[in-house]
């Protein structure tokens, strides 16, 4: 379903100063998390808001907004189902962890101020905000060669978020508008949930779209889903992992199957490259702080690419492989999308 997983342990290298997760900053905040998780493991229950990593109806990292954005108007008239990525990195449970613990308040606390900060956030300018926790695959699922446990720790994993997903629908929904968005294993998820409850179903109806990155997602995998081609096109999927120019590892060279691939500022699969003046805006390591015009973006085959991102120090970025910033880098682009394929579907479906 999803190509390449194999080349997952490539795209656990996060460069240095674009997230917070390079950084123990998250630490400071695991003592209220102890608290609220005193139990070892246990099966997740999503009626209790503790094993929603983000919910409208508590106050968590997703509400923030950046600076530069927070006097403009909110509208919640979408509910966006956000599906994290792997935080469960840690090298020396390779092979020994395979799943995580639901509460785990170190864990938890990382997936927060990392991605759920940094990433879900830039759905909450026009959507009520839901991200389940789940019992995530360690990072080593993605590279090992026992392919058995890799796919039971996985199966594990989407077993958690289809049932957020379902409790979701009965109990939140209400026949809402949904955009489903995720990163990296979550996106594997994301895949899977798609083809369950949307692909001709009569929730297909409500999809506004997807957000689906940082791991390559097969054209052919959807018959009845298209994928997005334009801004404001809706019922559609819009998915890319971010590359340096120039750089296409042998993993990528050697598959198979074409992957979609949105261009995040141009929102269309061709393959022009989109200058980065064109780029509204990066949140990088300072969240508050608006990084314009960091870098480009220019499809190529399966992937993205983008230049060296521009910003201070950014001269002694190594990597090549972007992945931690697949939304980061074109945060303040993705947000305007939002809006805009939310008010297309409204005006289609005379919603408002």
């Amino acid at each position: 379903m999803i190509d390449s997983k194999k080349g997952f342990l490539f795209l656990s290298a996060l460069f240095t100063c674009i997230l917070p997760g390079c950084f123990p900053s998250y630490k400071a905040q695991t003592s209220g998390y102890k608290t609220s998780f005193q139990i070892s493991d246990s099966i997740p229950d999503y009626s209790d808001l503790k094993y929603w990593a983000a919910h409208p109806w508590k106050k968590d990292p997703s509400d923030s907004i950046p600076l530069p954005l927070r006097n403009i108007p909110i509208d919640t008239s979408v509910d966006v189902f956000f599906i994290h990525p792997t935080t469960l990195t840690d090298p020396k449970l390779n092979g020994r962890i395979w799943n995580a613990s639901i509460n785990d308040a170190d864990l938890n606390a990382k997936t927060d101020y990392t991605s759920i900060l940094y990433q879900a956030s830039v759905f909450n300018g026009n959507c009520r905000v839901f991200a389940p926790r789940y019992r995530q695959a360690h990072i080593f699922s993605f590279f090992t060669t026992d392919t058995t446990k890799s796919k039971d720790a996985l199966n594990l994993a989407y077993r958690d978020v289809e049932t957020a997903f379902a409790y979701y629908l009965k109990n939140y929904n209400n026949g809402r508008p949904i955009i489903i968005a995720s990163h990296s294993q979550g996106t594997v998820h994301a895949a899977m949930l798609l083809k369950k409850y949307f692909e001709q179903t009569n929730l297909q109806t409500q999809l506004v779209a997807a957000y689906i990155v940082g791991l390559p997602v097969a054209k052919n995998l959807f018959q009845y889903i298209e994928v997005c081609k334009t801004p404001t096109e809706t019922g559609c999927i819009n998915s890319w992992r971010t590359f340096r120019t120039g750089y296409l590892p042998t993993y990528v060279q050697n598959e198979k199957s074409k992957a979609i691939v949105t261009n995040p500022l141009s929102w269309t699969t061709t393959d022009s490259l989109i200058s980065r003046m064109n780029n509204d805006g990066s949140v990088l390591y300072k969240f508050n702080k608006r990084y314009l015009h960091t870098n480009s973006a220019q499809i190529h085959g399966n992937v993205l690419w983008t230049n060296r991102p521009k910003f201070f120090f950014g001269i002694f970025l190594k990597t090549k492989n972007y992945h931690a910033g697949d939304y980061n880098l074109f945060y303040y682009s993705i947000r305007k999308n939002i809006k805009e394929r939310i008010e297309a579907y409204h005006h289609l479906t005379n919603t408002r």
